[in-house]
């Protein structure tokens, strides 16, 4: 799915805020990422310290054409409470803000050493 889009010229974009050190779980992540990079993503990584002063929603999230959100929401044991769709433009706005601030202090994930 995600090949054929990039294949389209649909543009990708991941960014993972983590904390340091990271988790055996982050590292699993991290090792799984060439998969995505291979379908077409493009992933970086931001250490949280380097986060502390951005402005964030406060949930995991999907943004679709700069218009959509999908809220992922999690249990406390990290499993998915269910996804949620939003689609008030000032959210989107924020979203896509947050993301692109994210994305121009993050790590590429190339050279994010875990």
């Amino acid at each position: 799915m995600v090949r054929e889009a990039v294949e389209r010229g649909v543009v990708f974009r991941r960014a993972r805020i983590v904390s340091e050190p990271v988790s055996d779980y982050i590292k699993y992540e991290h090792g799984c990422t060439y998969q995505n990079i291979a379908a077409g993503e493009v992933v970086r990584w931001l250490p949280r310290r380097k986060a502390s002063d951005l402005t964030l929603p406060g949930n995991d999230f999907w943004l679709f054409d700069g218009e959509i959100i999908m809220w992922n929401h999690f249990t406390g044991d990290g499993g998915s409470a269910g996804p949620e769709l939003d689609e008030r433009p000032a959210v989107a706005k924020l979203c896509a803000t947050a993301f692109d601030s994210v994305w121009d202090r993050a790590t590429p994930h190339e050279d994010y050493r875990v």
